[in-house]
């Protein structure tokens, strides 16, 4: 059977990486969560006082880039890749309301997007992968033989957010959230580095009221009619 690529964009909190993760399970692909290449580029910036509240010292990053490597070990327990920053485990710390709030300003960078990308490229060469992210099936990978663009409203995405922080056993606000979300969302399609935006041959899915296994078996069905099976 052919290998193809498969890449997944969407806003912010859409379930992207669930979906994309449980699609490359069931058909033996490689799994690459770019939104996690980003948080940790984030973490690492916050870690090493490159944040001053909200304002980011983006010549301080920029020295530090070459210091930031990024990889994926594939967890026993769950069947699923963790985040590593220079071997170190940071799975957890990328997912917390301190990294999510800031991510996007660090994404927005014309430099940090460039080393990403080009690892990503790099990760991809052998097909055989599904990627998720902002900006995959336009910038990363524009020619994927399959590309999806996932969407669903600012407030169901902010309830899935929600829920997963307190069931982490984390602090939220369900208001906050919401406007991190929008925010997001407004910095994500409006920066001038590759912006979130459909590709004109992706298929569109809204996912606002649909289960996990719906959403899943309609994913699984396209990827049956791209591969000719």
């Amino acid at each position: 059977m052919k290998k193809i690529t498969i890449a997944i964009d969407g806003f912010s909190s859409c379930g992207k990486s669930t979906m994309a993760k449980d699609l490359a399970r069931e058909i033996g692909y490689i799994y690459i969560d770019s939104g996690a290449m980003y948080r940790a580029v984030t973490l690492f910036a916050l870690q090493n006082d490159c944040f001053e509240g909200e304002q980011l010292d983006v010549e301080k990053l920029r020295e530090l880039m070459p210091e930031i490597h990024i990889s994926f070990k594939l967890n026993a327990q769950t069947g699923r890749p963790d985040t590593y920053i220079n071997k170190v485990y940071v799975e957890d710390k990328i997912r917390t309301m301190e990294v999510s709030s800031r991510v996007s300003i660090v994404a927005a960078i014309d430099f940090v997007r460039t080393a990403m990308v080009a690892q990503q490229q790099a990760m991809g060469q052998e097909k055989g992968i599904v990627m998720d992210g902002r900006d995959i099936g336009t910038t990363v990978f524009p020619d994927a033989e399959m590309k999806i663009f996932l969407i669903a409203s600012p407030e169901i995405r902010a309830e899935r957010r929600f829920k997963e922080l307190k069931e982490k056993g984390e602090e939220a606000s369900f208001e906050e959230i919401l406007q991190n979300v929008k925010e997001r969302d407004y910095i994500d399609s409006h920066r001038e580095v590759s912006p979130l935006r459909q590709a004109e041959d992706a298929i569109v899915l809204d996912n606002s009221h649909l289960t996990i296994p719906e959403q899943n078996a309609w994913l699984l069905e396209k990827y049956h009619q791209i591969v000719g099976e």
